[in-house]
């Protein structure tokens, strides 16, 4: 079995299967699977997967039909993924600065955290005036395709960038990393990140790491339509995201009693 990071503990391989799944069904999302799909994709014999899948039914991990053939992500991953959330304090802390950016710019604002090579979504506040969902809580995308990614990318070295290939979004996508790098010197400079329908089309997102932590592994963020971005209402998003960005990292509690997750 394969050697974990943690000190050459060996990864126990019936766990590792077991998130392997639970993955594999979320990403799936309303697509149900069958038994040989799943069985096929992660490598494992049909009768070992089964009862892998009536075990994780049984404790409401995995749900499955009336007919017992098409199996999907169950309530329990819902509720310890807001167990998640509850628990942590940058997460509480910035909620209601959220709330305040969303009442002074009337758009879509987001709270984000880097995982490896994407940005993980950790709290959204949609625009009452543009209804299209574009990100919601749990959603993941590359780091290299949005404003959230972008900023937090931004703070760390060119070498320590994502391998090749990007996955292209939209004909605007960063797809290099030469043409990244040289977009995240601007970041650098600029002190926040522009994404002009690289990961969406027709929006434009603004994102403004924050340095509580260092490197930062959170961000947050403003989309706005393409259609109502004038210079104007720019400008205005820039001050309103910069304020609250100082405001939160102003109010982080010091890290000294904090828990240092890894």
């Amino acid at each position: 079995m394969p050697e974990s990071g943690g000190g050459g503990v060996r990864e126990v391989k019936s766990a590792a299967r077991t998130v392997e799944l639970l993955e594999l069904l979320s990403a799936r999302g309303d697509r149900p699977a069958r038994l040989q799909e799943l069985a096929d994709e992660l490598g494992v014999p049909r009768s070992s997967m089964y009862a892998l899948l009536q075990t994780l039914i049984s404790r409401g991990w995995v749900r499955t039909d009336t007919t017992g053939s098409l199996y999907g992500i169950g309530i329990r991953a819902l509720l310890t993924g807001t167990g998640y959330l509850d628990s942590d304090p940058r997460v509480r802390l910035v909620r209601p600065c959220l709330d305040e950016a969303s009442d002074a710019l009337g758009e879509t604002i987001h709270l984000g955290r880097l995982d490896g090579a994407d940005v993980a979504y950790l709290a959204t506040r949609e625009s009452h005036e543009y209804l299209r969902t574009i990100s919601r809580v749990g959603r993941r995308l590359p780091a290299h395709a949005c404003a959230l990614g972008k900023a937090l990318l931004a703070e760390r070295p060119d070498g320590l960038l994502p391998e090749e290939p990007y996955r292209a979004l939209t004909s605007r996508t960063h797809t290099t990393r030469a043409s990244l790098a040289a977009d995240l010197a601007e970041v650098r400079a600029r002190g926040h990140s522009v994404d002009r329908e690289e990961g969406v089309p027709g929006i434009v997102g603004f994102g403004f790491a924050l340095r509580y932590d260092a490197p930062a592994q959170d961000a947050v963020s403003c989309s706005v339509p393409v259609a109502r971005l004038t210079p104007e209402h720019e400008e205005r998003i820039v001050a309103v995201m910069r304020e609250i960005r100082a405001k939160i990292e102003a109010t982080a509690p010091a890290a000294g009693g904090a828990v240092h997750w890894r």
